[in-house]
């Protein structure tokens, strides 16, 4: 058991609801990655499989990284998680995330929330019902910031 995971588990918006034992049990499937300022730590048009939560650091989403005219959609802090879409469609990644700080992120594979599922269905409810409100905030925002470039 994790403590320290568990209670950074809890504070993030996509489990918020979830009992102990469910964030226990992600806990345990949990793994812990470091990445470089610079680094990329996922790649536009790569196959996706995880989804990522920041522990410390900031990342940043870009349209066309390393091309001439690469385009910033979002940045990310601590207690913020990324990489959610590869798992609710199955389809390469939209985007690259880049480091832009040293950045520490737990991951967790579909497999992982599959297995949620299976152990919890009710958690795992919880789990989706709290990515799908997430994704729509995102596209709001999105909407907004086109709407005032446009005008």
């Amino acid at each position: 058991m994790n403590a320290s995971l568990e209670n950074f588990l809890h504070h993030v918006p996509v489990m918020a609801g979830l009992d102990d034992e469910a964030i226990a049990f992600l806990s345990d499937l949990a793994r812990e990655e470091h990445y470089a300022a610079g680094a990329v730590i996922i790649g536009e048009g790569e196959q996706g499989n995880r989804m990522f939560f920041l522990r410390a650091g900031q990342v940043e989403v870009v349209k066309g990284h390393g091309g001439p005219q690469p385009v910033a959609l979002a940045r990310f802090g601590a207690g913020e998680f990324f990489g959610e879409m590869s798992l609710v469609e199955s389809v390469v990644r939209s985007a690259s995330v880049v480091a832009q700080d040293e950045v520490t992120v737990y991951t967790l594979k579909g497999a992982d929330l599959f297995r949620l599922y299976q152990h919890q269905p009710k958690q795992y409810g919880i789990v989706m019902l709290n990515l799908a409100r997430d994704l729509a905030r995102r596209l709001r925002a999105l909407d907004e910031k086109f709407w005032h470039l446009a005008h």
